[in-house]
């Protein structure tokens, strides 16, 4: 031991003596890199600035947004995407008028994500693809969207709205279109009634999905004449649309649409139209579906009997929900006889939004029931549940459908041991109280 420490004494006071290491060859700073004629260290350079999502970059990243190489300027966007700061809202706005494709998408993505927590990345389109297939599944109360009440300027939706009305850059203007949908933007619903007739098909559907969003009932009527489109994908999310909308004098033309449809898939669009809708006249339909089968359609078959509010259907539902073997049609069916006034299965519908594959479906439907008057109290008894999915669950249904004695509970649970929890009461709390403003 004694001659390893002296061995070891020896090295360190060679080492002193022949003084400090050489300090290594220093390369060119990131600075530098920025202004290289090499567009490649430029967009690596760029890169490393936006990492840092650093405030203090802001005005370097925006200088960036005038860079010759797309490259630059998609790093550049990324960095302004990544950063909270209201200061980022006018470059993003520049960068979505960029003749870039990618630099285009990733602002309006920036942009939205401001608003909706959704940041870009390079994986900008896996990201949209995921969300648009999504929003198709299931439009009642889609949960990729702002929160109710929070408030976008202006000039964000002036510069998606025109983004979306340049068709030159088809795919960012299917993006804003998507965006303005998930931003909920009212003053966009003119534009995007005009761009459901866009002769590209992707954009049209874009275009209704976002309405389906935002749910203007008005302009309902102005799209049933798409209800004829030749571009299949259109024909069929207007069918949907015009059921979300509640747009009656669409009734006849999807009855027609589900009965003599030309494929499956557009008479299953159909009827989840008629669903929507929930008029009594299609009760036979429904009752009829009830028994299809095809999950899908006793799923819808069974929403719109519980809209439709024809209690003498209650002993065929409770029929059906004895014997369908599909857990989302049997939510379903419970559903619509919670719809129909008969409690007996509420409580299975609140213990859904604890599952991952039906909770968002569960969420949608008690969002439904808790716009129904008195069916609010039913529901706070459950807030105490031990279960912290459900708790969760029922925040987001107070955020959307909660009043005035939705508050208390609400600020009760804000104090939840659980975060998530805690963090969703508050996020309901911000929209109940500006409602009840």
């Amino acid at each position: 031991m004694k001659i390893a420490s002296l061995l070891l004494g020896c090295v360190c006071l060679g080492l002193s003596l022949l003084g400090p290491p050489a300090a290594p060859a220093q390369g060119p700073s990131r600075n530098e890199d920025l202004t290289s004629p090499d567009a490649n260290k430029r967009a690596k350079a760029a890169h490393e600035v936006a990492k840092s999502s650093d405030p203090a970059s802001i005005a370097t990243l925006t200088k960036l947004l005038s860079d010759s190489s797309p490259k630059v300027r998609r790093e550049a966007v990324l960095g302004l995407s990544s950063i909270r700061s209201p200061q980022v809202l006018d470059p993003l706005i520049t960068a979505t008028r960029d003749q870039d494709e990618k630099v285009r998408s990733f602002a309006i993505e920036g942009l939205t994500g401001y608003y909706s927590g959704q940041r870009p990345s390079g994986g900008l389109v896996g990201l949209w693809q995921k969300s648009v297939q999504r929003v198709r599944r299931r439009f009642t109360e889609d949960t990729f969207r702002v929160d109710p009440g929070v408030p976008v300027d202006p000039k964000v939706l002036t510069a998606l709205v025109a983004a979306m009305n340049e068709a030159a850059l088809i795919q960012p203007a299917r993006e804003a279109a998507n965006a303005l949908g998930v931003l909920v933007a009212r003053e966009a619903v003119p534009d995007l009634v005009k761009t459901a007739h866009s002769p590209d098909g992707d954009l049209a559907v874009e275009a209704l999905t976002a309405l389906c969003k935002i749910q203007d009932r008005s302009v309902g009527p102005q799209l049933v004449d798409l209800l004829d489109s030749e571009h299949k994908d259109v024909m069929r999310q207007a069918a949907v649309t015009v059921g979300i909308l509640k747009t009656q004098d669409a009734v006849a033309k999807l009855q027609s649409l589900y009965e003599n449809g030309p494929d499956k898939a557009t008479r299953a669009r159909a009827l989840e139209g008629l669903a929507y809708l929930g008029s009594p006249t299609s009760e036979p339909i429904f009752l009829k579906a009830l028994w299809s089968s095809e999950d899908e359609l006793r799923v819808y078959a069974a929403e719109g009997l519980g809209r439709a509010g024809e209690a003498g259907a209650l002993p065929d539902l409770e029929k059906a929900l004895l014997a369908d073997k599909s857990a989302e049609a049997r939510l379903a069916i419970a559903f619509a006889i919670t719809s129909l006034g008969k409690m007996d299965h509420l409580s299975d519908l609140v213990a859904e939004l604890d599952t991952r594959l039906r909770g968002d479906a569960a969420q949608a439907y008690l969002v439904e029931l808790a716009r129904k008057p008195d069916f609010l109290p039913r529901l706070y008894p459950s807030l105490d549940s031990d279960r912290a999915g459900v708790r969760r669950g029922l925040c987001l249904v107070l955020m959307y459908a909660g009043d005035k004695s939705s508050i208390p509970p609400l600020e009760k649970l804000s104090q939840d041991k659980n975060t998530d929890v805690a963090t969703d009461a508050l996020r309901a709390l911000r929209a109940v109280r500006q409602r009840a403003e």
